[in-house]
Parts: C-alpha cells; structure tokens; sequence
C-alpha cells in the first residue's frame, strides 16, 4: 500500500478525500461536488476538485485494487461506443461474473488487434486465466483467444453475456454527465479511476439483507480509508 502525500494543499486531507470521493462514486459533476461542499460551509472552486480528482484519483484507485480480493474465474468481454471529438472510438472491457470490473481499454478499432491487446492486459494485471471465457459473438475475441492459446470455455450470445452489456449503463451514465469524454487519454485515466471506487462500493444491495449491507458499507468505508491514508 502506497501512503499518498497531501502536502503543500490548503485544505486537510479529510477534505480532499471526500471531494473525490463524491465526484467518482456518484453521478455528480465538479460543479455538484462544489455545490455539496459549499453547503457545508467549505469554499472551494470546481477547478480546484478537478485538478485534486487529476492528481489523487489513479493513486486512489491504485490502492484500492491492492484491497481488492482475486477475481473470479468467469470473465466476461464486451465493448462499446463512445464519441470522443466527433470520432467514434470503442471502449473494450471486462467484468467478472460478480460484476467486479476487471479492466477497460480504449481503442480506436473493433477487431483482433485491439481484443488482443485487452485480452493481454488482463492476463498480466490480474496474473492468471480464466476458465470460462463470455463473449458477444464478434469473431476477434475467438481468433485473439487462439493466438494466446488460452484453454479456457468460451461461451458466445448476447444473452449469455448480459453481465457485460449491463455494466455499461454506469460508464453511459457519466459520459452523458460529462457531456462526453475530451481524449482517449482522459477517458482512460477517469474510467480506471471511477472502476476502482466502483468496485469498492457497489455492494449488490437488491440482493442482500439491511444488516449485511451495513456490514458490506462499513468494509468498504474502512478500503477507502486505508487506500487514501496520508503518508
């Protein structure tokens, strides 16, 4: 675990971690997030939550996936479109089949290279295969799984791959929010640290009891707590 500096920032560190917090684990714009912050009494300017979430989010996120505990071993890949400057690129990801989000590329094509390149990522980010392999029926996820030579069952459909299709609704969510993505790069750089908090606190409430989910927000708050703890 990484501690992270706060030095040499006018507000305390309790301050800057809720900031961010706010902004990559709600639907809120930076505006939002000054408005939320101002209500309590604190004066600080959207350009000011904007260059902490800049600065502090990919070290916050970074920690958080330390906490994290190993994935399943059901993987399942899709991707989508998203419009950056007027062009069309596509946003290949992956999820487990708990949901948790593995890792997510941004990419100018939808064919083989780019499936290899995710299909790579994951490999050595999460230091194993997976044994069950979920996919759309796009052809480059086949002919990328046989160059890797990777063993694992691959299962073709869009129904068999809803987990993937719904995990966009989030990312849809905030592109819609930030009124689109500026480059590649920052969409990149936001969507690894907007996963990394995801992860951390979408606790399936629909599916679990008041006094488990207590339990679940309180394991969460502590991950947070210790991923963004001051050096």
């Amino acid at each position: 675990m990484q501690p992270i500096s706060y030095a040499r920032h006018q507000f305390p560190p309790e301050i800057i971690r809720h900031a961010v917090w706010l902004y990559l684990r709600f639907t809120l714009s930076y505006r939002d997030v000054e408005e939320l912050l101002a209500e309590r009494g604190l004066d600080v300017s959207y350009e000011t939550i904007r260059r902490w979430v800049d600065k502090f989010g990919s070290a916050y996120a970074r920690n958080l996936r330390r906490l994290r505990p190993r994935a399943a071993d059901t993987w399942h890949l899709d991707e989508m479109v998203v419009s950056i400057r007027g062009r069309h690129m596509y946003l290949w990801r992956a999820v487990d089949s708990e949901g948790e989000i593995l890792d997510m590329l941004v990419q100018p094509r939808r064919d083989k290279a780019a499936a290899l390149r995710l299909m790579r990522k994951l490999l050595k980010k999460q230091g194993f295969a997976p044994k069950v392999l979920v996919t759309d029926k796009l052809r480059s996820y086949g002919a990328a799984g046989r160059e890797l030579r990777l063993s694992a069952h691959h299962e073709q459909g869009l129904r068999q791959n809803n987990r993937a299709e719904t995990s966009h609704q989030v990312v849809r969510r905030r592109e819609r929010k930030m009124q689109r993505f500026k480059s590649s790069g920052s969409a990149q750089r936001f969507l690894a640290s907007h996963a990394a908090v995801h992860n951390t606190f979408n606790l399936e409430r629909h599916l679990i009891s008041r006094p488990t989910l207590r339990l679940f927000r309180a394991a969460a708050a502590q991950q947070w707590q210790t991923a963004t703890a001051a050096a």
